[in-house]
This record gives C-alpha cells, sequence and structure tokens, in this order.
C-alpha cells in the first residue's frame, strides 16, 4: 500500500513540475513575441499536407524544413508527429487504403481528427571483432514496431501517443540495451496547445517527446538503434515569418526492458536552453535557401564520468549552426563553444563540423560530391588534472562516422569525402572514406556512447582509424524501403598501440512505414 502511495505522490510531483515547466516556458515566449511578430520580408512556405513534404504547416510561414520539428526521411517524417496529412481528408488524393489512416474525421466539420502512423522495420547485421577486440563476430536480428496515434481537437490542441516494441536475437549478442530489446514502451506521449498571439504562432508541448532542434551530430533521435532517444518534459516555441525560439526544459529518459511500467525520467540529467532561427534573405548568396540558428544550452549531470573520476557537471554549449541550400550547394556548418563545471574543475572545449555537397549537374538525381570536416577538442578527462578540454557530443547522430559505434566527436578530427550518384530511379548509392586522427595524443579515443577506448590513453600515435563505408537506398514505394550497408573500420596507431583490431561490418534492412 505503501509503495502504491509513494508511486503516486511521485507522479502527481512530477506532474507538478511538468506544469511549472510549462508556465515558465510560456511566460518566456509571450516575451519573445513582439520581436518575432515584427513584419519581415515575405517568404515562400515549405509545400506541406502531401505526400511528398508531409511536415507540420506554420501558420505564419516559417519554413517547416527549419522549425526543429524532425527531419524527413524518404516520404516521411524521423518524427511521426511532425507529419501533416490533413490533405487526406480529400478522396482524390488517397492512393490506396492506408490513405484513410492519416485522416479519420471524430465530426461532421472535421476539425476533430485522428491520423494512425506505424513502421515495421526488420535488420540483420554482422560485425566482426565486436568492440575492435579479437573476438567471435556478432550477428544482431532486430525487429522494430512503431504504432503512433496523433489526434486533433480543433486547430490548437492535440494529443500524440506511440507505443514501440524491440525485438532482438542472434549470436554473441552480449548484454544488449534496453532500446534494443523491449517487450513494448511508450515511445512518445504528449499534449500541445498552440495558437496566435500579435501575428506570431505560439505554442507549448508536454510529455514525452523527441527532441531534435539542432545539429545532427549533437540532438539526433538516434534512428540506428531499435527505439528511439526520447526526453521528458516540455517545449515551447514562438515562430514569426523570419524569426523564430525554441526554449525546453527536459530529462533523458531510461528505458526499462519489460512492459510499459518501467520506463522512467532520469532525474539526473537534465537538458535545458533556447535555440534561435532566423530565415536568411534568399538572395543572400546569390540563390539560396539558408537557415541561421544560434544555441545556449545546459546540460546537468549529476553523475557524469571522465576518465576515473565521476563528478557533477554542468556543461554549457554556446553554438551557431548554418544549413541549406546555395545554387546546388548544401551546407550544415556548425561550432560551439562548451563551458562550464566537472566537479571542481572548468570545462573549456570546442567542436566544428563543417559538412558540405555539390550536385554537378542542375537535375535532381545529378550525382553529388561532398566532404564534412569535423573537430572535437579533447584533454584532462583521461589524466585528471586541470580543466576538461573533452568535448561533448550530447546525443547525435552516432552512426555518422560508424554503424559500429566506434568514433564520436570527442578528441577527434575527422576528414570525410564522399560521393553519391542514383544509377536508377529511386536507387541512391554512397561511397565515402574517413579519415581521423586525436588531436591530443595523451587523451583517450573515444567511442559512440562516450566511454573509452580502455589503454588509449597510454599509447602513442595521433591516426586512429580509417573507414570505407558504402551504402544503397532503394525506395521501393513511398511506404517501403531496402538498405543495404557495408563498413570496413581499419585502426591505426592511436588504437593498434592499445591492441584493438580491425573490423567489418554489413547490414540490411526493410521498413514499412504508413
Amino acid at each position: 500500500m505503501y509503495k502504491d502511495f509513494n508511486a503516486a505522490r511521485g507522479a502527481k510531483a512530477a506532474g507538478r513540475t511538468i506544469a511549472v515547466r510549462a508556465l515558465l516556458l510560456g511566460g518566456s515566449l509571450l516575451v519573445a513575441v513582439p520581436a518575432l511578430a515584427a513584419p519581415l520580408d515575405p517568404v515562400a512556405p515549405q509545400m506541406t499536407g502531401t505526400k511528398e513534404a508531409p511536415a507540420t504547416p506554420s501558420v505564419v510561414g516559417y519554413p517547416a524544413i527549419g522549425n526543429g520539428e524532425g527531419t524527413l526521411s524518404g516520404k516521411y517524417n524521423v518524427s511521426r508527429w511532425a507529419e501533416d496529412w490533413r490533405a487526406m481528408r480529400d478522396p482524390a488524393r488517397r492512393d490506396d487504403p492506408l490513405d484513410r489512416l492519416k485522416y479519420l474525421p471524430l465530426t461532421q466539420e472535421g476539425d476533430v481528427y485522428l491520423t494512425l502512423s506505424g513502421e515495421f522495420r526488420y535488420r540483420v547485421q554482422e560485425t566482426t571483432n565486436p568492440d575492435l577486440r579479437d573476438r567471435a563476430a556478432q550477428r544482431q536480428e532486430r525487429t522494430r514496431i512503431f504504432a503512433g496515434a496523433d489526434l486533433h481537437l480543433g486547430e490548437h490542441v492535440r494529443f500524440y501517443g506511440e507505443l514501440a516494441h524491440a525485438g532482438l536475437s542472434g549470436v554473441n549478442l552480449g548484454a544488449p540495451g534496453a532500446n534494443l530489446r523491449n517487450t513494448l514502451t511508450l515511445q512518445q506521449g504528449f499534449g500541445e496547445v498552440k495558437g496566435q498571439i500579435g501575428g506570431a504562432e505560439i505554442g507549448v508541448r508536454g510529455g514525452r517527446q523527441e527532441f531534435t532542434d539542432g545539429p545532427n551530430l549533437l540532438m539526433a533521435v538516434r534512428d540506428d538503434p531499435t527505439l528511439h532517444f526520447v526526453l521528458d518534459g516540455v517545449r515551447g516555441y514562438v515562430r514569426g515569418k523570419r524569426l523564430r525560439a525554441d526554449v525546453f526544459d527536459l530529462n533523458f529518459v531510461n528505458y526499462g526492458r519489460e512492459g510499459l511500467g518501467d520506463d522512467r525520467t532520469d532525474g539526473a540529467r537534465r537538458f535545458s536552453g533556447v535555440t534561435f532561427g532566423y530565415v536568411v534573405p534568399n538572395d543572400f548568396l546569390g540563390t539560396s535557401k539558408l537557415f541561421f540558428d544560434p544555441f545556449v544550452w545546459r546540460l546537468r549531470n549529476r553523475a557524469a564520468a571522465w576518465g576515473r573520476q565521476t563528478a557533477r557537471e554542468e556543461r554549457m554549449f554556446y553554438g551557431l549552426h548554418l544549413y541549406g541550400d546555395v545554387d546546388r550547394a548544401t551546407i550544415d556548418w556548425t561550432v560551439n563553444y562548451q563551458a562550464g563545471d566537472f566537479g571542481d574543475r572548468k570545462i573549456s572545449a570546442w567542436q566544428a563540423f563543417l559538412a558540405q555537397t555539390w550536385r554537378i549537374a542542375k537535375s535532381a538525381g545529378a550525382p553529388r560530391v561532398g566532404v564534412h570536416v569535423d573537430y572535437g577538442s579533447g584533454g584532462g578527462a583521461a589524466s585528471g588534472q586541470g580543466s576538461v578540454r573533452t568535448a561533448s557530443g550530447l546525443y547525435g547522430n552516432n552512426i555518422y562516422y560508424s554503424y559500429q559505434g566506434f568514433l564520436t566527436p570527442t578528441n577527434l578530427m575527422a576528414i570525410s569525402p564522399n560521393v553519391t550518384v542514383q544509377p536508377v530511379k529511386n536507387l541512391r548509392v554512397t561511397g565515402e572514406y574517413t579519415m581521423a586522427w586525436r588531436p591530443n595524443v595523451g587523451e583517450a579515443v573515444y567511442r559512440a556512447s562516450g566511454a573509452p577506448f580502455a589503454g588509449t590513453q597510454n599509447v602513442g600515435g595521433k591516426h586512429v582509424a580509417d573507414l570505407i563505408r558504402a551504402q544503397a537506398i532503394w525506395s521501393v514505394t513511398p511506404r517501403i524501403s531496402l538498405t543495404g550497408r557495408y563498413e570496413h573500420m581499419m585502426v591505426k596507431d592511436a588504437l593498434s598501440n592499445a591492441g584493438y583490431k580491425n573490423s567489418d561490418f554489413l547490414a540490411g534492412w526493410i521498413s514499412l512505414r504508413f
């Protein structure tokens, strides 16, 4: 009885905390409304409400592609709640019976409606020399099942819920995380209230949600694991035609391994801050569609670990993010400085991510060539002395460097030329070669999880690894895609001197979405 009482009291306290956060964020947004609602040059809104770009439209015209609410994956958004399917109320727009599930009116007027979504993904992968050690290969068979429901109560209120199942079998699985094997989880569940004030759109979203309003290498749903990375808390936003601001106060989530009741808000890791957005004029660099997003974030971790030391860490992120298209070029540039305290030691770290591709002809299917150059500082973590100069990758896209999870932008310098071709319609093939070094030889080499490769801080060698990577994606239909991927990681002296070995990764998967 007392256990149930304490659980109920904890739930009420959590509810009060979210309510207080919502009020504070709402007040902050009201202060920001006058500046964001000021008259601006007209911007053509992004096409929304179609299979080609199903993204939440802004009633004031802020382009959906730059509002920080997920990214497209084929014809769908990675974050399914960000899709807008109101066009499906017109029977002429529906191509098959599943389209009917995208708009289910619950009232005669049609302003109260339900959108259902889902995904099934089956993936088989094999990794030789797991953890870069000389041992038997690991084979994983992963099954993902997502089911989502988006209830709209008129123009101003909505509720979104998403259940997920993660299945796993194979050989030499070790101790898989709860994001790879999970009977059932509430992956997302939030409510949202929005409206217009003074010509600006304003809204507050509270509950469990995906949050990726930032550079891909710092924030991502992490689509590689079966379950997505989610957070609990409140996000508020205000958008004008060319300016926006998003404020948030969120906690990480620890997935349980069984049913719906064992996933917990991680009170030890709290993430809050503000991201601003500006739509750069289209004639700024000839013909362009660019977005400029300054951000200030704070990550608090009561039990952060660097080297042999565990302490409370409060890390600030001060960054600038410029991304979009300039003629036939696509760019994604980020620089951020990280400050704060780790125990009684100061934090002083830098990161820079510079990615760009060039379409060699005007046609949309023309080959693209590109390169991304990435830097993350390192120092002081393994030694336990002086300031902590190791940069944090937050919860960024780990597979950007390696599906094996062997690299992260901490004590890393990487150069990755790449080329993408489309030999036939709906088939995209990308090849990439990555060369990685560590800027600080006295600091460890770090995995995507943020953990160091044991012993690398005690050996010489600057060159970490070279990787050959190839991927082919065939979009069979807008709902079905097939993906094949191969990687070969060649360890260099920074890893080989500590006893680590080369590794191969081979995977294939099918995704079905509606």
